[in-house]
């Protein structure tokens, strides 16, 4: 019926009363009720509702409320009445994660990004962050993470979310069998839950390859490849990636090479920093590859080289930070290119990489053509994100690509994550992007929550 945006405040009236200003208690469609059901995320109350006379937006609660149903905190919010007879506060946001549980730091490496969606998303709805152990299932509450006055974290009870963004930082606790309960528990709540764990690169593969549009990004890819797999494929393509299904920050992969006449390499990124191996022969390459990892070959997947552009003799890949917007669509939020530094497999910072801006990157290589070609990748970007949310079955909000463009134009999509790394925005010409990575996610939970029907007034 009606999405209003105003201001809550904190009343001592004792009794269990809602006050509304006027412009509000005609615009929400109550002026005819005594009495109404407030909902704040999943807890609901029974009120009296009484108008008072304030120019603006404003909403009263009375200590008598506050009582019966826990509110994190006063000032902005929207204020919703999608039911006559019913008042909605919020939306509800909980930041799912989790961390070394001190007072200053509660989030572990995650804290820093946690304290900015919590900063930000506080101007317009009411968001905490959360871990698994704080929820209270039988009074249906958490006792969250807000920020208080001076920046610091402090604790305050609020009611179960409307919307869960999960930031859990591992795929231990992703995957584990508590993680999944709680899922399920939120999910026989109606709560939306997003983005619901960790990919497996051979997940995405295998959804992405029969569909028609998205596989055409795809370089040849197998599963758990076999020795006769692995030196196929390296006497086809010369070269190729061998990597784990599950891993991350460019560790355990390999780049193999085969040079006929010369033998096979191996390079990676190890403790002493990048290293090459030459072997005499494929059999002595695999003993290595055993030998090092046993059993755990049995998770890696193999993948084409792709002879990348470069910069200055060091190839150029590009990740891609996608969103869904207010309006349930993927948008392209923010690109940053990664130039791989000297003798490193793959493009990480922490490997020795640099980030540039995709402009700089593309016009090096491309020249007056740049803008055609991003706009391009911005597009296999939309449509590969398309793919894998009609292949998925759970909600998905957010997804991070890493793309390769080679001399030909063509376009290639190595790794899509679900929680992906947010180090593209330390560029100083990227913090825009950053921010506007933060709104996306709380623009979607408008939308999953639906506070996004009705006039905005």
């Amino acid at each position: 019926m009606s999405l209003n945006f105003g201001n809550i405040h904190f009343s001592q009236q004792p009794e269990k009363v809602v006050f509304l200003s006027g412009s509000l208690f005609r615009s929400l469609g109550v002026s005819s009720k005594k009495s109404i059901q407030l909902r704040i995320g999943t807890s609901t109350i029974s009120t009296a509702v009484k108008p008072i006379e304030r120019s603006g937006k404003h909403i009263y609660l009375s200590s008598g409320v506050r009582n019966s149903i826990p509110v994190p905190r006063q000032g902005p919010i929207y204020i919703h009445s999608a039911h006559e007879g019913e008042i909605e506060l919020g939306p509800v946001v909980g930041i799912l994660s989790d961390g070394p549980h001190t007072p200053s730091n509660p989030f572990g490496a995650r804290t820093s990004y946690i304290r900015q969606l919590l900063r930000e998303g506080n101007k317009k709805m009411f968001v905490y962050a959360f871990a698994p152990r704080d929820i209270n299932w039988q009074r249906g509450s958490v006792q969250g993470y807000l920020l208080g006055a001076n920046g610091g974290f402090v604790r305050r009870t609020a009611p179960l979310p409307d919307v869960v963004y999960n930031r859990l930082p591992s795929r231990k606790t992703d995957f584990s069998p508590f993680t999944n309960q709680l899922r399920d528990r939120f999910g026989k709540r109606n709560i939306k839950f997003f983005n619901w764990a960790f990919f497996n690169k051979s997940d995405i593969y295998s959804l992405l390859d029969g569909d028609l549009q998205a596989g055409k990004y795809l370089p040849e890819t197998h599963n758990n490849p076999s020795p006769e797999r692995i030196k196929d494929m390296m006497e086809r393509h010369n070269f190729v990636y061998y990597k784990p299904s599950a891993g991350s920050l460019g560790l355990g992969i390999y780049r193999l090479t085969y040079l006929p006449k010369k033998g096979y390499y191996a390079r990676y990124h190890g403790n002493e920093g990048n290293t090459l191996l030459k072997f005499p022969n494929f059999n002595s390459l695999m003993r290595m590859l055993q030998a090092k990892h046993g059993s755990r070959l049995r998770n890696y997947v193999i993948q084409q080289g792709i002879r990348l552009i470069e910069i200055d003799g060091c190839p150029i890949d590009f990740r891609f930070h996608m969103h869904k917007n207010s309006k349930n669509s993927w948008a392209v939020v923010g690109i940053g290119a990664k130039k791989a530094g000297r003798g490193s497999v793959t493009t990480h910072i922490k490997n020795g990489g640099s980030l540039l801006t995709p402009e700089h990157a593309l016009s090096r290589a491309f020249g007056s053509k740049s803008r055609e070609v991003l706009e391009r990748t911005k597009q296999a970007a939309i449509t590969m994100s398309e793919a894998i949310e009609s292949h998925h079955p759970h909600l998905l909000g957010e997804l991070g690509f890493d793309i390769g463009i080679d001399d030909q134009e063509r376009i290639w999509m190595f790794e899509a994550n679900s929680k992906p790394g947010r180090s593209i925005f330390n560029h100083p010409a990227l913090k825009a992007e950053g921010k506007a990575s933060v709104e996306h996610i709380f623009d979607h939970s408008m939308y999953l929550s639906g506070f996004h029907r009705g006039n905005d007034s």
